[in-house]
């Protein structure tokens, strides 16, 4: 017994020492940060309700999925229908990306929170939106939108008789993950 403790003394004591500081988040590579970039520009033109700077932000095909379940197709259906959407509603429009992922060398898609600050009847309104960027020469391009509102919260857990691998009450399981409240 004390040898087996001593051994693993010995083994404890000759790991290089790790730090126990969390460390800081990566840098967003530059094409991430381009990706940032087009969604910011992308916010920007809509508040400003720019129809120049919507158009040129879009592949001439692109299309997009509206929360009312309608599709819009083509760049020019999509700056019509966006200016009038704008128009309608004075909301001011945010988008809080939560992540980029890289689909292949020239197709990323951005998840992110999508926020209309003032909605009509004076609420905001939150939604979820995908963004399938294309890299196009001059930089990226949006292929296709979907904005989708969020499902209903799952009912709280009340009491004991969790399912392996559930989290607490009102959490997820493990691996499972949903809005941010």
């Amino acid at each position: 017994m004390r040898l087996r403790a001593l051994f693993l003394f010995t083994l404890i004591m000759t790991l290089p020492p790790m730090p126990l500081v969390a460390q800081e988040p990566a840098a967003p590579s530059a094409d991430e940060a381009a990706v940032w970039a087009v969604v910011q520009t992308y916010v920007n033109a809509r508040e400003a309700e720019d129809p120049k700077a919507i158009e040129a932000l879009f592949m001439e095909d692109a299309d997009q999925l509206v929360s009312d379940e309608s599709w819009r197709r083509g760049r020019d259906t999509l700056v019509r229908g966006m200016l009038e959407s704008s128009r309608r509603n004075r909301a001011r429009r945010s988008i809080t990306v939560e992540s980029v992922r890289s689909l292949a060398p020239e197709v990323a898609l951005v998840d992110g929170r999508s926020i209309r600050k003032g909605a009509e009847g004076g609420n905001d309104r939150q939604m979820w939106t995908s963004i399938a960027l294309k890299r196009v020469a001059g930089g990226r391009r949006i292929a296709a939108i979907r904005n989708m509102l969020p499902s209903a919260e799952p009912p709280r857990e009340r009491g004991g008789g969790r399912e392996p691998g559930a989290g607490g009450p009102g959490q997820p399981a493990a691996g499972v993950s949903g809005p941010r409240r």
